[in-house]
């Protein structure tokens, strides 16, 4: 069993996911961005096995320093946004200096693939590339839980505009491969608040 826990970091809110094996306390970061303090309290006690990225855009991987040092554990992500972690210019951070200061950091120790089957903390999470917002976006389905960073929102979709977007690849991955699975599942996004598959599937004005 899951235990699921959120922190809103950082100037824009983005969403952080500390996910625990209920019965080992070993735990997986999803997305540690800016200004982590909560999240790095959370954790002082905690093994935390991995950060696992769902795309690199500065606001979701501000903090992946801070934790890696924190626990030496290592980093996840898709090969398409590998180099991006160690480019301020392709994360964002150099376009919103009234933001945030240039970030980088170390580069990834393992990429993510689509359909791979990620074995953390005792379980399996299925990882689905979902790109658009980003070219090397992911979604991280486990049961019927589902991170699926800024792909999908509660009523709405992620933005396009940003360097390497594509409005048809974020409505693909919506399409082909979100609203594929079954209505209870419940959409853990990037920013915002939770939501499922079945009302965005039902409700949502940009799909």
């Amino acid at each position: 069993m899951l235990k699921i826990e959120s922190f809103q970091l950082g100037p824009l809110e983005t969403n952080c996911y500390l996910v625990m094996n209920a019965e080992t306390h070993k735990a997986i970061v999803i997305d540690p961005g800016m200004n982590p303090a909560a999240l790095i309290r959370r954790i002082q006690d905690l093994d935390v096995e991995a950060i696992v990225l769902t795309h690199a855009h500065f606001d979701h991987m501000g903090g992946v320093d801070e934790v890696r040092k924190l626990k030496n554990c290592p980093v996840y992500i898709h090969d398409l946004e590998a180099d991006w972690l160690t480019d301020p210019k392709l994360n964002g951070s150099l376009r919103w200096s009234q933001v945030t200061e240039p970030l980088s950091t170390d580069p990834a120790e393992y990429a993510l693939e689509d359909r791979q089957s990620l074995e953390l903390i005792g379980h399996t999470f299925q990882v689905m590339h979902t790109p658009g917002h980003s070219p090397g976006s992911v979604s991280l389905l486990h049961g019927n839980d589902l991170f699926a960073g800024d792909v999908l929102f509660r009523m709405s979709v992620g933005r396009t505009d940003l360097p390497g977007g594509r409005q048809n690849d974020l409505l693909d991955s919506i399409h082909q491969k979100l609203f594929k699975l079954d209505d209870a599942v419940k959409v853990y996004p990037g920013h915002g608040p939770r939501t499922t598959i079945g009302s965005e599937r039902t409700n949502n004005p940009y799909v």
